[in-house]
């Protein structure tokens, strides 16, 4: 199955906007920066070049004899005659009244300009710009005019003019390369962009896909994992969630099958001892039965118990009543209560006390002793075969209480050994049982602030060494 690309698009869109977004602002302001700086260094430039020429121009024809204004249009005539810059550059000669009486090109004399740098100089008698459209050609143009003195009186003025179009095209160049370099890098970060955002939107959609195979029910299912960064940390984390659901579920089934089967077969004592009592008059038989049913109502109220307090730990309600507990009373008195149903299935159980007065400690008598019956019965039930059961109580050079139950049967194998405390996990074990009793105890022993271990001990069997802190 594909990956569904809605959630591709829509994370490639919000990855786009949020990074090539402020990139493209950034680079629009910049670009009409770059132009319109460009822009006002050519005009800037150009304008320069003209008021320059314009003044050494007019210094040097004012500087010539003028005694009339007939000798100003000689000069005027020979000075445009003699002009180097005709092809770029038209020099006009301005009359009083606006019009052109020479001009370098010849085409222009006897119009009138019609600009207002004209006007401007025989008002105020200062050289003046003018930049914009030619009223008469429409042309956009670039002129410079300065005044021209016959003594004190300004009897016309000198008018240097250029095109635009030629400024214009190269300021059209370098904002069209400026441009196009500009293109090209947004391009590059683009690409480069979805290249990255393919290299993540690709195995993130797979992961996502994945992730809803796993929800759907197929648990288990893992993915090839080509990355060695944080994407390659989630498949490995999705990849262990899909595991440990997998098992978890195969756990569950495997625990409903056996707690039915568990719950089933002391409920079909019952029955039938029931049925059976009904149509008995043998005393013998009848208190048979009676021990039948009474000893199947006992396991059914223990396997009951312990899905209680299993229940209570998966949601967090399991809790202690702390209260100054003498513990070594506690086990011992379980201990007693166990040597007399020990010996009618033929164990023997003994028990090592310690001659040192342990005193109580802050703990819940209850939940520990349900903690020595389950450890006790565990040793029966699993270690019977050794018809021995050793059990011991003493404390540490810490001061903490240590109780250790062994049996003497065949022990756990050792690959089992890390799981037996697991919820459910039962291993190769044929004996009946739910498979939460050792995790109950691990769990109130924990609460406890103590520890609760189990190994195999020397010379064969298994050993449950439970230690409690004194303070």
């Amino acid at each position: 199955m594909k990956p569904s690309r809605i959630g591709i698009t829509g994370l490639r869109k919000r990855w786009l906007v949020s990074s090539l977004g402020p990139i493209f602002v950034v680079a629009l302001l910049t670009a009409g920066t770059f132009c319109a700086g460009m822009a006002n260094y050519y005009y800037n430039m150009m304008l320069d070049g003209l008021q320059t020429r314009a003044t050494q121009a007019s210094d040097y024809f004012t500087s010539n004899t003028m005694n009339s204004y007939g000798e100003f249009y000689r000069y005027a005539n020979a000075f445009a005659a003699e002009f180097a810059e005709r092809d770029t550059i038209e020099l006009q000669f301005i009359g009083p009244t606006g019009e052109v009486i020479v001009s370098s090109y010849g085409l222009t004399a006897g119009m009138e300009p019609d600009t207002p740098d004209i006007a401007a100089v025989f008002q105020t008698g200062d050289i003046e710009p003018y930049r914009g459209a030619d009223p008469n050609t429409g042309e956009h143009i670039m002129s410079v005019t300065v005044p021209l003195q016959l003594g004190d009186q300004i009897v016309g003025a000198m008018r240097y003019v250029t095109s635009m179009s030629r400024v214009s095209r190269e300021i059209l160049i370098t904002v069209g390369i400026a441009v196009g370099l500009l293109i090209i890098a947004i391009g590059m970060v683009y690409v480069s962009n979805m290249v990255f955002i393919n290299n993540v939107v690709e195995p993130v959609a797979e992961v996502t896909e994945t992730a809803k195979r796993i929800a759907g029910g197929s648990y288990g299912t893992q993915m090839e994992n080509h990355y060695r960064d944080e994407l390659g940390q989630l498949i490995d984390a999705i990849n262990n969630m899909s595991s440990q659901i997998s098992e978890s579920e195969k756990t569950k089934s495997e625990f409903i099958s056996s707690i039915s089967h568990e719950l089933r077969t002391p409920l079909t004592a019952i029955n039938g001892w029931g049925e059976t009592l009904l149509e008995v008059e043998d005393p013998q038989q009848l208190k048979r039965g009676v021990n039948v049913i009474v000893r199947e109502a006992r396991r059914l109220t223990n396997m009951v118990e312990e899905l209680l307090d299993f229940s209570r730990m998966e949601d967090g309600r399991f809790t202690l009543r702390i209260e100054q507990t003498d513990v070594q009373a506690e086990f011992e008195d379980t201990i007693y209560t166990y040597m007399e149903l020990f010996k009618q299935e033929a164990i023997e159980l003994r028990y090592d006390s310690w001659d040192e007065l342990i005193p109580p400690i802050p703990a819940d008598p209850e939940r520990l002793k349900q903690v020595f019956c389950n450890v006790l019965d565990n040793a029966a039930k699993h270690g019977g075969a050794g018809k021995r059961i050793d059990a011991a109580m003493s404390t540490d050079e810490a001061g903490d209480i240590v109780i250790t139950v062994r049996d003497y049967g065949p022990g756990i194998p050792e690959d089992e050994l890390p799981f037996v405390k697991q919820k459910f996990y039962k291993g190769s074990s044929k004996a009946r049982g739910s498979g939460i009793g050792l995790a109950v105890c691990d769990e109130i022993i924990r609460l406890h602030e103590g520890a609760f271990a189990i190994g195999n001990a020397e010379g064969g069997g298994c050993i449950v060494t439970i230690t409690l802190p004194c303070k």
